[in-house]
């Protein structure tokens, strides 16, 4: 194996991103983004004339924000309460210190688990959960959260509304 001088930064930190470091995006770049994020399903040909270059400029920009972890994936944007989730909460968590791996683990584990992040501040970890109604949530975080030896308290935040933003918000 070899010295830590011969590696670099990602592969001597541990946690850190694996991959060479991230290229910076140009305009078309951040378009091509700004359309996939609206429309997953656009073809190349449509991507390709709305950015104005060619197909196959097209293809290998997006085959390359793919291969740079750019794009992590495709997904359909769902409406929870329709598709039979009509609770949905953030819940706060307090954890052992340096239990993070142990814990994001088991939460990737939980029915409706949505996002799971580790942050700063009053707790250490924001997760989003989609349930069918009360009763589960309740079951979920009372049974299932709760009996993580390294949680040590929740705070449920019930959702009452939400909205997606427009990708397009996001370049003002």
């Amino acid at each position: 194996m070899a010295d830590d001088e011969d590696r670099t930064f990602y592969e001597a930190v541990p946690g850190a991103a694996q991959g060479p470091p991230p290229r910076p995006l140009d305009a078309i770049d951040r378009d091509i983004l700004r359309i996939l994020q609206t429309d997953g399903r656009a073809s190349i040909r449509s991507v390709a004339e709305r950015v104005h270059v060619s197909r196959a400029n097209a293809y290998a920009r997006i085959n390359r924000l793919i291969e740079d972890g750019v794009i992590r994936g495709f997904s359909a944007r769902v409406n929870h309460e329709r598709a039979g989730h009509g609770a949905s909460a953030y819940i706060t968590l307090k954890i052992v210190q340096n239990s993070w791996r142990t814990v994001r683990e088991q939460l990737q584990e939980l029915p409706g688990a949505a996002h799971i992040a580790l942050v700063s501040g009053d707790f250490d970890v924001l997760l989003l959960v989609h349930t069918p109604d009360n009763r589960t949530l309740r079951e979920l975080v009372l049974t299932k959260l709760q009996s993580i030896p390294e949680v040590l308290s929740t705070r449920t935040l019930l959702v009452f509304e939400e909205t997606d933003l427009d990708p397009d918000r996001s370049r003002q």
